[in-house]
């Protein structure tokens, strides 16, 4: 009779945190799901979203900023535990970011950076060290001669200035000139577009690097109605998305950088979750993950 008494007594005090246990919700959003970086970055989130038993609430931005400080906003108001985002730029969402902050919602950051010291921590490859990279492959490839034209990303995105400073850095101290430097955007119709445009006003030259694969792979394929030998020109891209391993493999596309999306996703989603649980803060505000180059 005193082991039933014990067992309900025990009972009793478990099912109020039973009944009101809460989930850990966060909410996340990145640029733009037309980005296959992107699409890969979600798919590995919600895996360790699922590894550390929280719940993901996910908005596509839509290559829109205003979308996405909507989508911060929404977030607040359905009061997530925690935001994990990959901002469109470095200043636009900042405001929505701290307000988000005052509110009491920790914020991550991955990829992409903002320009706020409110971010609990950020958690990116080093896009200096893989603009070098890209820069040093077609040193390496064009044996210190010749010329390149390089595409950058979205105007104002950490990613698209970190990587122009770090492969215009090593091409400096090349011989191999830089004949235009164009934005494309981050997206393969305009860098087709923007590359067709280039090749009337530039019609020789010996390499192109794009600052994501979608626009070299836009590059290629202008390259290609143009009737270009694309196997003679030196190329490389950034992210190592399975189109491009496929253009690789082809023999179109020389190579490509990799920026473990997936890595920078689940330790950024790691920091968040600590930050709720326990009030731990990271080891490290900003952490960096080296890009590496993958070749044939």
């Amino acid at each position: 009779m005193k082991r039933v008494l014990v067992a309900l007594v025990l009972l009793t005090a478990l099912v109020p945190g039973m009944l009101f246990a809460k989930d850990i919700v966060i909410g996340m959003t990145v640029p733009g799901l037309q980005f296959p970086f992107f699409v890969t970055m979600k798919a590995e989130a919600e895996a360790a979203a699922k590894n550390l038993g929280v719940k993901l609430l996910f908005i596509d931005a839509q290559n829109a900023s205003d979308k996405q400080v909507a989508a911060i906003e929404n977030f607040v108001a359905q009061k997530v535990d925690g935001i994990l985002i990959s901002p469109m730029t470095v200043d636009s969402q900042v405001p929505a970011i701290e307000e988000a902050v005052a509110a009491g919602i920790p914020v991550a950051s991955v990829d992409r950076k903002a320009n706020s010291d409110k971010v609990l921590a950020h958690v990116g490859a080093d896009n200096v060290a893989g603009g070098r990279s890209a820069a040093q492959y077609i040193i390496d490839k064009l044996k210190n001669k010749g010329t390149v034209i390089e595409l950058e990303g979205t105007p104002g995105s950490s990613a698209a200035v970190d990587r122009k400073a770090g492969f215009d850095e090593v091409m400096k101290k090349s011989n191999i000139k830089i004949l235009v430097s164009q934005t494309a955007e981050f997206d393969r119709a305009k860098a087709q577009s923007v590359m067709e445009n280039l090749i009337q006003v530039y019609p020789k030259f010996d390499a192109v690097f794009g600052a994501n694969d979608e626009m070299i792979i836009g590059a290629i394929e202008a390259m290609k109605a143009a009737k270009l030998d694309v196997k003679k020109i030196v190329t490389i891209g950034f992210d190592a998305t399975d189109d491009a391993k496929a253009y690789m493999k082809a023999g179109t596309l020389g190579a490509t950088i990799d920026q473990y999306p997936g890595k920078q996703a689940a330790m950024a989603l790691k920091a968040l979750v600590d930050m709720i649980k326990s009030k731990k803060k990271p080891a490290k505000a900003v952490d960096y993950i080296t890009p590496m180059p993958v070749t044939k």
